[in-house]
């Protein structure tokens, strides 16, 4: 690359970053027409993204330059351009990424995160890619697609785990070596970095199913790479776990590792709950193996769900393009097989309408819309 191209690129990498500071100013997101909400986190950046002037190769050079000095450094072979999303997410739609890289270990993704982060390019990492709507125009810089899945289970019930680690396997790896604390998790489609994301949670064993159980119970502690770019270790007090709520929501920390404390448990028992949950479940929800989607599409409404007002306004079974709201639960949008992204909005943007008018409430989108669309 000519030393005035790169000049020229580092400059609007600068302009980028500002930007972002006086949106972060402004407010951790801003809202669009048609329900769209473009969280600072990922549709913002991919905007700023666009005054680079770079395609898909500079890119990938920018950052393989960046991270010579890291531990390790990026591998140029290992970098994808212009890489299809849709297959690592769950509702399967999403356009291309500039650059696509697989994270194998927590040092992989620290490094790529900040070198990212020192070319100024726009960066996101994305885990089994639940819960998010990637646009059908892709996302502009860099995809961290984590895959560091290590872990190690001690003889006192310490789980210890990279983030990329997917839950289902935690579980089944646990509950056959006796521990009990994440077997209530079983089927809900999330690594453990976004497990700690939104504190996941999931009702209490059948029969009585009495209350919620949250992941932050087993917690005991985390490393993150801050967004000032530090290596550090934090417990429950700093993650600030909530409902459907963590400090990850509101700062671009990143989970490395994680740690749980289980508790000896008979595995029958354990293997009981997980076919009562996974029937509970299936009962419930579509299959994403037949039907992919990104889960539930609007946010929980205090005193009333949001798919009991959907079922009541008669959706169920509505569609746009290939998109459809689930017969099985009204909160849930599912892909037939083609849908786009394009036909997901409308559909959401159909819902929030009919529901505003027939009964005055508004709904939320609970799924982050990201990338341009």
């Amino acid at each position: 690359m000519a030393a005035g191209t790169v000049t020229a690129s580092r400059a609007a990498a600068t302009r980028c970053r500002r930007q972002s500071r006086a949106l972060k100013d402004a407010g951790m997101r801003r809202e669009k027409g048609e329900g769209e909400q473009c969280h600072l986190n990922d549709g913002v950046r991919t905007r700023c993204g666009e005054s680079f002037g770079m395609n898909p190769a500079q890119i990938a050079d920018e950052l393989v330059a960046a991270s010579a000095v890291a531990r390790p450094p990026l591998d140029r072979n290992r970098l994808l351009l212009s890489a299809p999303l849709a297959p690592f997410t769950t509702f399967r739609i999403g356009g291309p990424a500039d650059v696509l890289f697989e994270a194998q270990t927590a040092d992989e993704l620290a490094s790529a995160i900040t070198a990212a982060k020192q070319a100024g390019i726009p960066w996101f990492v994305l885990g089994l890619g639940a819960n998010v709507l990637i646009g059908d125009r892709g996302m502009r810089g860099l995809v961290i697609r984590n895959a560091a899945a290590a872990h190690t289970i001690s003889p006192n019930g310490t789980l210890s785990t990279e983030s990329g680690a997917v839950m289902q396997d935690l579980v089944l790896d646990t509950v056959r070596a006796g521990w009990s604390g994440l077997e209530h998790y079983i089927g809900i489609p999330s690594t453990v970095g976004g497990a700690l994301w939104q504190n996941l949670h999931f009702l209490s064993p059948a029969p009585e199913r009495e209350r919620t159980m949250f992941i932050a119970e087993v917690f005991e502690s985390c490393e993150i790479l801050t967004e000032e770019g530090d290596r550090r270790v934090v417990r429950a007090d700093y993650i600030k776990f909530g409902y459907d709520d963590t400090i990850f929501h509101h700062r671009r920390d990143m989970v490395l590792s994680a740690t749980f404390q289980l508790t000896k448990a008979d595995p029958a028992s354990l293997h009981q709950i997980l076919q009562e949950n996974l029937s509970w479940r299936g009962s419930r929800h579509p299959w994403l193996q037949v039907h992919p989607s990104a889960g539930s599409i609007f946010k929980k409404i205090e005193g009333v769900g949001a798919g009991r007002l959907i079922d009541q306004c008669g959706l169920k079974g509505f569609r746009v393009g290939d998109a459809q709201i689930s017969h099985i639960h009204a909160n849930i949008l599912v892909n037939l097989g083609h849908a786009t992204a394009a036909d997901v909005r409308a559909l959401v943007a159909h819902a929030q309408s009919v529901v505003k008018e027939r009964f005055g409430h508004e709904l939320q989108p609970e799924v982050g819309f990201i990338g341009e669309f």
